[in-house]
């Protein structure tokens, strides 16, 4: 499944770096994904919105077995 993550991930990234931000998987462990967000996307205040709407929807897309995407 980390495997799957991280390809999805390496789709969303191009996106975030665009803007001066970045995303970095933590770890995967039964469905549950932990992120961290770098650069532009660690202190900009859509940065909630951007883990909710944006990369935690096209990692569940992408990999169903993704149940909860959270930052830490």
């Amino acid at each position: 499944m980390r495997d799957k993550v991280e390809a999805a991930l390496a789709k969303i990234k191009p996106a975030l770096q665009v803007h001066g931000g970045d995303v970095e998987l933590v770890d995967v462990n039964e469905g549950v994904v932990k992120l961290k967000l770098k650069g532009a996307c660690a202190g900009c205040p859509m940065a909630t919105m951007t883990l909710k709407m944006g990369i935690a929807r096209v990692l569940k897309e992408q990999v169903p077995e993704v149940k909860e995407v959270i930052a830490v």
